[in-house]
């Protein structure tokens, strides 16, 4: 959680708002992979790349 504090700062600091919809897209596919282990979520993981 530490990193996401500094990259929400150095958004701030830096105004470079326009990275959080990647960095919130980047965060969900992560979530998606780790959790898609099971078969169930690999067919919407597939059709996403």
């Amino acid at each position: 959680m530490e990193f996401l504090k500094d990259l929400w700062d150095f958004m701030k600091v830096r105004k470079k708002y326009w990275l959080t919809p990647i960095v919130l897209t980047l965060l969900l596919v992560a979530v998606l992979a780790i959790f898609g282990q099971g078969q169930t979520v690999a067919p919407f993981i597939y059709t996403i790349f």
